[in-house]
């Protein structure tokens, strides 16, 4: 038996997001507090009272979603939660999981974070990218719906393998809606457009990956205190260098995060747990291994926490 800790990405924020947990626990106001330190405004009462279009900003997004993880996982510790054998993070939520094993500092990470969702943003004016979620094909058919709808310069890919049959597209606005109806052609069950304009995770994003790596060479990584499986190639890194090459890589390649949980439960581990706002991971890694022995959590309130941790000491993990 093993226990397994998942961090949450953009998509999961929403406002009030936090607010129960941090009336009981006043750790949670202490990380955003510190978080708020970094930047130039109240993440808190940003996370709490909006404008809702500001905290959905790409830059403000990323800080929020990692001081709200943190937060939770302090919350854990402090309630004498187990130590995870191994985690992973979706996307932005890789950086989380950085933070809780100790390889990277808090407050450089909030930094970190934050020029990220600007480099992301500014890689392609707004309006000129798009995502898309495509439910009920099958990979191989998503990727030739994309193909077939490339035309010239312009880039369609998919970017998330999220779940079985479960696909997010992105790149050029107008090559997504023709992806799409491709996608509808060919039997999906559905097709959403969804409310970005950072095609995340696509080639798009190489210069920006660039950036991000003359960043991430000026900072400070150690070596994990919890094993960490990365995305990008569903594999383990502990040497600094090779943490700074995935995230470098995250940028602009798919989020294989099927895989990701496969490899999770094939090491072992028979208990996953959301750590963050929202329920996003644990629907899909109720998808991904349906088997009854796979226990599936999210922590982001009083309740879930307590339930989890009972859970936990009832396993009785290490």
């Amino acid at each position: 038996m093993a226990l397994a800790f998942v961090f949450p990405g953009q998509g999961s924020q929403s406002l009030g997001m936090l607010a129960e947990l941090a009336e009981r626990e006043p750790v949670v106001r202490r990380v955003f507090d510190n978080a708020s330190g970094v930047l130039d405004y109240d993440l808190w009462n940003l996370v709490q009272n909006g404008p809702e279009e500001d905290l959905n900003k790409t830059e403000r997004t990323q800080p929020a979603m990692l001081a709200a993880g943190f937060a939770v996982w302090r919350v854990w510790r402090e309630h004498g939660g187990a130590v995870p054998t191994v985690m992973s993070g979706h996307s932005l939520g890789e950086y989380t999981a950085l933070v809780c094993s100790r390889a990277l500092d808090f407050t450089t990470a909030i930094s970190l974070v934050e020029f990220r969702g600007r480099l992301m943003q500014e890689a392609v004016p707004v309006g000129q990218g798009a995502m898309a979620a495509v439910l009920g094909l099958t990979d191989k058919a998503v990727q030739l719906a994309c193909r077939e709808s490339r035309q010239g310069e312009e880039v369609v890919e998919p970017v998330n393998f999220n779940a079985p049959n479960q696909i997010v597209i992105a790149g050029h606005a107008t090559a997504v809606r023709r992806a799409m109806d491709a996608a509808r052609k060919r039997g999906a069950k559905r097709v959403v457009l969804l409310p970005v304009s950072v095609p995340a995770h696509s080639s798009l994003m190489k210069p920006s990956a660039e950036k991000m790596r003359q960043r991430l060479l000026d900072t400070e990584f150690k070596p994990p205190l919890v094993p960490e499986i990365y995305t990008v190639d569903v594999k383990k890194h502990g040497d600094p260098n090779e943490i700074r090459a995935a995230l470098v890589e995250q940028l602009y390649k798919p989020v294989r995060w099927v895989e990701t949980v496969r490899a999770m439960v094939s090491q072992g581990v028979d208990r996953i747990v959301e750590c963050g706002p929202g329920r996003v991971l644990s629907g899909l890694n109720s998808r991904i291994e349906r088997r009854q022995e796979i226990h599936v959590h999210a922590i982001d309130d009083p309740k879930s926490v307590d339930e989890t941790l009972a859970a936990c000491r009832d396993a009785a993990y290490a």
